[in-house]
């Protein structure tokens, strides 16, 4: 009996004991949906991290207060550190003569405080910038204008806003000229940043931006740098001039920092420069590390499933022992009863693999129309994006298993006694 005819036989026996031939392939189907979805949501993830960490601007280094980073203090430091930046620092920065590999430094100084408009209030984060903040962060305007160096020289009380602060307070009115109150101070919105999506790591939707010397003397002024003179900043961004220049700039910035906060050699840092580049091969790592985790876990499945068709494979020869008995004693071999069962098992494999590629990509499909409705790290969207070799490994370990697991029934099944086999009730 040829391979063609094994797999005309295999397929009569799969389809007159149709359940019990659903029910085998449950388990393939599972472990392949699983390992797909699970896989294209760690990929998909990662891609979306990455995506809105790039739309952030390129080639970025950002200064914080506080020893540590990823960059030349070692790990540390971060979010409620001392103030130990100022303004000052940001100026010396961008002097070419100190940081000649730098293309634009931008500081920020920002706290939360409520907006006010028409009777609608919400709290939302304050960010007082200079004029070159949008075109470092890619943060373009959809209405209107970034302030300019007049209103930051004059500390003009004038604001550009977020897609989301227009959503929720001005409720469809042109918010362009419009008086907002931040802090009880009146403010004059000159322009709506373009949407831009949610974000981990902060997202200029729900956030105002307002001139530094306005945060300075009007809504923060009272913030003061821990042992250096000058005004107090919350961090410094500092683009660099290339992709290959980022390691240069973090440390012409570091010996601009050190000198001008009187750090001695060898003492600790009290700031951190962290490399946005370095972020994403962290964050990459961590992704990776996750995905591959899940990975495993759907593999267990698709071994649990293998283990199923075994099983299934077990009962099904101690069924057919008869019919076993009879084939052999008509002419059929050995090889031939091994190749039936064999093929049998690899063809549960291989068709309920083909319907859990299926499975997985509809989990893929609806996960990545739910959009927005499903989100992660406080914004970031959850989407899916399928790896054809995740596809290709998964498909690939369910034969795989077929196989192994069917080897030891269609071996049991090819060594019965004909005689015997013919006896079996």
């Amino acid at each position: 009996m040829g391979l063609l005819q094994s797999i005309r036989v295999a397929s009569r026996s799969l389809m007159g004991n149709k359940l019990r031939t659903i029910l085998t392939m449950l388990g393939i189907i599972i472990g392949v949906a699983a390992v797909i979805a699970l896989m294209a949501l760690g990929s998909g993830t990662t891609a979306s991290i990455n995506a809105q960490l790039q739309a952030n601007g390129t080639n970025l280094l950002t200064v914080r207060a506080g020893g540590g980073g990823f960059g030349p203090g070692g790990p540390g430091g971060g979010v409620g550190s001392a103030a130990t930046l100022t303004y000052e620092d940001a100026v010396a920065l961008a002097d070419a003569a100190n940081v000649p590999d730098a293309a634009a430094v931008v500081p920020e100084l920002d706290g939360n405080a409520q907006v006010v408009y028409a009777g609608q209030n919400n709290n939302y984060r304050i960010i007082s910038t200079t004029p070159n903040y949008g075109d470092v962060h890619n943060d373009a305007t959809s209405e209107g204008n970034w302030f300019d160096l007049t209103a930051v020289n004059a500390s003009q009380n004038v604001a550009v806003i977020g897609a989301t602060v227009v959503t929720d307070i001005f409720n469809g009115t042109d918010p362009i000229g419009q008086s907002i109150l931040i802090n009880r101070l009146s403010f004059r919105v000159i322009g709506v940043l373009a949407t831009k999506g949610g974000s981990g790591f902060g997202s200029v939707d729900d956030q105002v931006f307002v001139p530094i010397t306005t945060g300075f003397t009007k809504l923060f002024g009272k913030r003061a740098a821990v042992g250096i003179k000058g005004h107090s900043v919350s961090n410094i961004t500092i683009q660099a001039s290339g992709a290959n220049t980022t390691s240069q700039v973090t440390t012409e910035a570091t010996d601009v920092l050190t000198t001008r906060h009187n750090i001695v050699v060898g003492g600790t840092n009290d700031f951190s420069i962290i490399n946005q580049a370095s972020l994403l091969t962290t964050l990459d790592n961590i992704l990776g590390a996750i995905t591959g985790f899940l990975g495993a876990i759907a593999f267990i499945a698709l071994l649990v499933g293998g283990i199923g068709i075994m099983n299934i494979m077990l009962v099904s020869v101690t069924e057919r022992t008869r019919e076993i008995g009879i084939r052999k004693a008509v002419g059929a071999t050995e090889g031939n009863i091994l190749t039936q069962f064999l093929v049998e098992a690899i063809m549960v494999s291989v068709f309920g693999g083909i319907l859990g590629i299926g499975l997985g990509a509809l989990i893929s499909f609806v996960v990545s129309s739910l959009g927005g409705r499903l989100s992660l790290f406080g914004g970031t969207t959850i989407t899916a994006q399928i790896d054809p070799s995740a596809v290709l490994l998964a498909v690939g370990f369910s034969v795989a298993i077929g196989l192994f697991f069917g080897i030891y029934p269609a071996r049991r099944a090819a060594r019965l006694n004909p005689i015997d086999a013919l006896r079996y009730e």
